[in-house]
């Protein structure tokens, strides 16, 4: 995926939409992006993109939220994750068995093969979507 300026956030969605489309199970992609860059209003369009019809929240308190869809996709927040034991309670081997995961704060694992997509607030509703591991389907 090249690099995306969106200039709304029904345009951040719509390049998460495209995402979602291409997603299968077992994809995991790590999302990085400050606090505010638009992380969730992206998962949003990638929940519909994995054909969910569910409303995306973000999952800051809860830690892990799961969309039914064509591909069931995890959305998974590690804002509040301070110590890597916490992370193994995730389960996120067995999210991805089941299904594609999104993370937010993704920069906070290594997970090899995983797609690595970062968002930039570049004023206003303008944000910059560059995309650094694509999928490989």
């Amino acid at each position: 995926m090249p690099d995306t300026v969106t200039n709304s956030p029904a345009e951040t969605e719509t390049a998460g939409e495209g995402l979602g489309k291409r997603l299968q199970p077992g994809d995991m992609v790590l999302l990085i992006g400050e606090l505010g860059a638009g992380k969730t209003t992206f998962v949003r369009g990638v929940a519909r993109g994995a054909g969910s019809a569910a409303p995306v929240a973000s999952p800051t308190f809860q830690l892990v939220r799961v969309y039914p869809g064509r591909v069931q996709l995890a959305h998974v927040d590690l804002y509040r994750v301070e110590h890597s034991a916490e992370l193994a309670d995730l389960g996120l081997d067995e999210l991805a068995d089941q299904g594609a995961v999104v993370i937010e704060w993704g920069n906070r694992l290594e997970v090899p093969g995983a797609t690595l997509v970062e968002i930039k607030h570049l004023g206003g509703d303008r944000r910059l979507i560059r995309t650094k591991r694509d999928l490989r389907h």
